[in-house]
């Protein structure tokens, strides 16, 4: 079986069990961002880089059909996007939160799963990215807590 034939199998059974489709896939893309660009933690910092949303929804799109469907539609790198953003753990609790509420109300729950599944992988993985190019090597279940100052806050919201 060549790699293909074997990633055609794969992502047909990804389909058969959870009913993910790129219908699927762009409406818990579009409904996610609508929830963070109006969300007081997160919506600055992707106003702050994101001038035109459309091409930026598209590329989501692309990378969770890559993600979710193993469609390799996506070719972009997502670890150096995330690099010099000013988030910490807060930051990635919030997306996973949002994420997590915006999959269950929008996919059935095995498609939910799924998604929130490879979400928390990715959250993690972006995490300890961060972490390691600040100098910090985080080990298994610990979180990147950066300085106040070194991140993006609303007004009066500081570290708990």
């Amino acid at each position: 079986m060549t790699a293909a034939e074997r990633r055609a199998r794969i992502t047909a059974d990804i389909v058969r069990r959870t009913g993910i489709d790129d219908a699927m896939i762009e409406r818990l893309v579009r409904a996610f961002y609508d929830k963070v660009r109006g969300d007081a933690l997160l919506g600055p910092v992707f106003d702050a880089r994101i001038r035109d949303w459309e091409p930026h929804l598209r590329r989501m799109c692309a990378f969770w059909s890559s993600v979710a469907l193993m469609s390799g539609r996506y070719h972009g790198q997502p670890m150096g996007k995330h690099l010099p953003l000013p988030v910490d753990a807060r930051h990635f609790d919030r997306w996973l939160a949002l994420f997590e509420e915006t999959a269950r109300a929008v996919c059935p729950p095995a498609a939910a799963a799924h998604f929130v599944e490879r979400a928390h992988r990715i959250a993690e993985s972006l995490e300890l990215g961060i972490a390691g190019q600040k100098g910090v090597f985080l080990m298994k279940g610990q979180r990147l807590h950066r300085p106040d100052a070194e991140v993006f806050l609303p007004d009066g919201e500081a570290a708990a």
